[in-house]
């Protein structure tokens, strides 16, 4: 198997950041996933924030506790995986524990393995291979198995990438029956970007 000598797991400290400012920190990161097929990793370029009990966007809302949403409960670092039309989604978890709040990684830039992303990902652009939420997952790799690791250790993590000239905030995207949710500016993204989703 490919491996990267200098992809290094982000401590744990690293995600025990307040959820809107985790889910800015993340914008640059490089998140790495290693399988037997190879690596393939690519840098963060867009995330929401879901702030839980309180937000009614937030699969958590009201502190709503599933099979789904239990790991949103755990400590910060934890990796929640769930499935939305058959597109898996990737989530990192933040919070404290029993503060279920979580931030969706929704657009990555390749940087490794991208001949293996197009395999996964079948006839599609470059500019369309990690767009979006559901397609990032498919071309890195991740599944549903990745639900409740963490994002510290192997072999899906995120590590230092590089730290965005400009960020841009709005509205999240997709929420529409989440009444004045939909309006908070939790959406952000690295400015100029061709990958992200929208």
């Amino acid at each position: 198997m490919e491996q990267k000598a200098d992809f290094v797991p982000l401590d744990e400290s690293f995600f025990q950041q307040p959820t809107l400012q985790l889910a800015e920190s993340l914008l640059g990161c490089l998140l790495v996933k290693e399988t037997k097929e190879g690596t393939a990793a690519g840098f963060i370029v867009e995330t929401e924030a879901y702030r839980g009990p309180l937000d009614r966007a937030a699969h958590s809302f009201n502190n709503r506790r599933t099979k789904r949403t239990e790991i949103m409960f755990h400590e910060a670092g934890r990796i929640y995986t769930y499935v939305m039309h058959t597109h898996c989604l990737v989530n990192v978890v933040t919070g404290e524990e029993g503060v279920p709040e979580a931030v969706l990684i929704r657009a990555v830039e390749p940087y490794e393995g991208i001949d293996l992303m197009f395999e996964r990902r079948g006839g599609t652009s470059m500019k369309n291979l990690t767009s979006g939420p559901g397609k990032l997952t498919k071309a890195m790799g991740i599944t549903m198995e990745d639900y409740g690791n963490r994002f510290d250790q192997r072999p899906l993590y995120i590590t230092k990438g590089f730290t965005p000239e400009d960020i841009s905030t709005g509205p999240r995207i997709g929420i529409d029956n989440s009444g004045e949710a939909k309006h908070y500016p939790w959406r952000f993204w690295v400015t100029g970007n061709q990958y992200v989703s929208r």
